[in-house]
């Protein structure tokens, strides 16, 4: 297993050990951890994402550039509120 879901599983252990939930102390801990794994994932996607304006900056030889970027920019946003939306986690 990945160190990095061995840690948010920790962080998901101890948040349901401190939680008032009524659910069970797995039913917390399984929740929490799923809505870790998901942010972390919104994270990663967010850092791939690359400000439109550097985008125009590196790609000004040509409009056909421009255009193509900008459309990867606009998949990569939808992609991450997709992502979000169907999960049900607010950033």
């Amino acid at each position: 297993m990945n160190e990095r879901i061995a840690d948010l599983y920790e962080k998901a252990s101890e948040w349901a050990l401190e939680s008032d939930s009524p659910k069970s102390y797995k039913d917390r801990v399984m929740s929490k951890f799923a809505e870790l794994i998901v942010r972390e994932c919104l994270s990663e996607i967010k850092g791939m994402m690359v400000d439109e304006s550097e985008l125009l900056y590196k790609h000004e030889e040509t409009t056909e550039c421009v255009n193509e970027a900008l459309m990867d920019a606009h998949h990569n946003i939808a992609i991450h509120f997709g992502f979000a939306e169907h999960f049900g986690v607010e950033e």
